[in-house]
């Protein structure tokens, strides 16, 4: 059953879509403009009115409460579940920006959510009556759970066959077949409801003649595709942690039951990316106490900021729980027990040979890893022909910066606080190279944000 109170996020609300157009005509209706009389109750029930191209508005209502998964009611001849105007109501709801405010459900909502719970209760009287009262939620979630990982079974296995068929034809027909080949495969693990495999696909679909060397990069990420599918069809005989990894890079949902560790936390950095569907904040934390580093996700509907917001540089204190996963440090913000204030805490530093050795270490348990986090202690920035890198003021190493760093303006701001001496720089290794997030400069000094 869903905790009341907290709201879903855009991502776990896009991944109820039936298939691609749902998520972008939803994604569409996510703002306030269409909508009107829209509100929530405590017991669960999200409704409003959204504006179609008739006179009279679609009544649009959903029981996000419902222990079997939530349950939709709108008047649009749409045949999908969830349609496009739920959707857009789960979006804008999601954003918590006050659109959707606490109310009494409207007549017509309530009709509807009164018959749906009484239908509900008799069904489970019946069940109840039929074996004894041993069924409930637990039960429900289990059979989901299993229906799921059928249908991502099923797709992984349709993918594995259409990676053979594209390799059998060689890989210059990936460059002639064009996007939508890619597209329609990824549709396909939509509606497996694999969105970790959608997600690769579209990568994949990208690569094809994006410049020199392309038939090799699209081959690195055939295999580590093929890789993750067969990870996933042969997931029982993996080590526990590996086996979470598989499920979270697949896209089956987890949650933070790691036991909660509190800590003095330093924000390290923080940076949005963006598409048409979603907005992913990103926010790095430091234990000073535990030594762990911990990443926080928190996304915001198409064209809204994420509400989670930390100033980088401060630290607090707080209780953080860790996602399922070998490797993985994704992690769930708890309890704050003090406000974000200065502190003289600094992540300790490693040399550039050390941060390379780090992410390969990291991808022994995640081969699918991009980056892994890393502070790198006396390093100065210097230009490298057309590019630039971080070479260790102690030694004959050097970081590539990736191509997106060298794009951004935080690149000059990295050049001005060094000035030619060595500084300390936090940022993400991986095999595009070094990209710098926050910089201290030598001895004592305020962080300087580079996103």
């Amino acid at each position: 059953m869903t905790q009341q109170g907290v709201r879903w996020t855009a991502e776990q609300v896009l991944a109820l879509a039936p298939d691609a157009a749902s998520r972008k005509a939803g994604s569409k209706l996510g703002a306030a403009g269409p909508w009107s009389e829209a509100g929530s109750s405590d017991e669960g029930t999200v409704w409003g009115l959204c504006k179609g191209s008739g006179s009279k508005p679609y009544q649009t209502v959903i029981d996000v409460a419902d222990s079997s998964g939530p349950a939709y009611k709108c008047s649009c001849p749409s045949r999908k579940f969830p349609c496009k105007h739920a959707l857009g109501l789960l979006l804008l709801w999601a954003g918590d920006d006050g659109s959707v405010g606490r109310a009494q459900p409207p007549d017509w909502a309530e009709q509807w959510l009164t018959g749906r719970r009484r239908r509900a209760e008799e069904k489970r009287t019946t069940t109840g009556a039929a074996s004894g009262g041993t069924s409930g939620a637990p039960e429900a979630a289990r059979r989901r759970a299993e229906r799921r990982a059928e249908r991502v079974t099923a797709g992984a296995t349709e993918l594995e066959q259409r990676l053979s068929d594209l390799l059998r034809g060689g890989l210059a027909a990936a460059e002639q077949a064009g996007y939508g080949l890619w597209e329609e495969t990824a549709a396909r693990m939509v509606d497996a409801q694999a969105p970790g495999l959608a997600a690769r696909v579209r990568e994949l679909g990208a690569i094809p003649g994006s410049g020199p060397g392309w038939p090799v990069r699209l081959l690195e990420e055939f295999a580590l595709l093929h890789l993750l599918d067969q990870g996933w069809l042969r997931r029982e005989r993996l080590p526990d942690g590996l086996a979470a990894t598989v499920r979270t890079r697949v896209g089956l949902p987890g949650s933070a039951d790691g036991p909660p560790v509190r800590d003095h936390w330093l924000v390290l950095a923080q940076y949005d990316t963006a598409d048409a569907r979603l907005t992913t904040r990103r926010i790095w934390l430091y234990g000073a106490g535990s030594g762990r580093t911990a990443l926080l996700l928190s996304y915001g509907a198409a064209g809204r900021a994420p509400e989670l917001t930390l100033p980088v540089g401060l630290a607090f204190e707080a209780e953080v729980s860790s996602y399922p996963g070998a490797g993985q440090l994704r992690a769930s913000l708890g309890r704050r027990f003090t406000a974000p204030e200065p502190a003289a805490i600094r992540p300790p530093g490693v040399t550039p040979a050390q941060a390379a050795a780090r992410y390969g270490e990291a991808l022994c348990d995640d081969p699918w890893l991009d980056s892994v986090p890393v502070t790198l202690s006396r390093v100065v920035p210097a230009p490298d022909g057309d590019s630039w890198q971080l070479s260790d003021a102690d030694g004959d190493m050097a970081l590539p910066l990736s191509l997106s760093a060298r794009s951004r303006p935080g690149l000059w701001r990295l050049v001005a606080l060094s000035g030619g001496a060595p500084v300390t720089v936090f940022g993400e290794c991986g095999h595009h190279g070094f990209t710098p997030l926050t910089a201290w400069p030598e001895g004592a000094g305020e962080a300087v944000g580079l996103c």
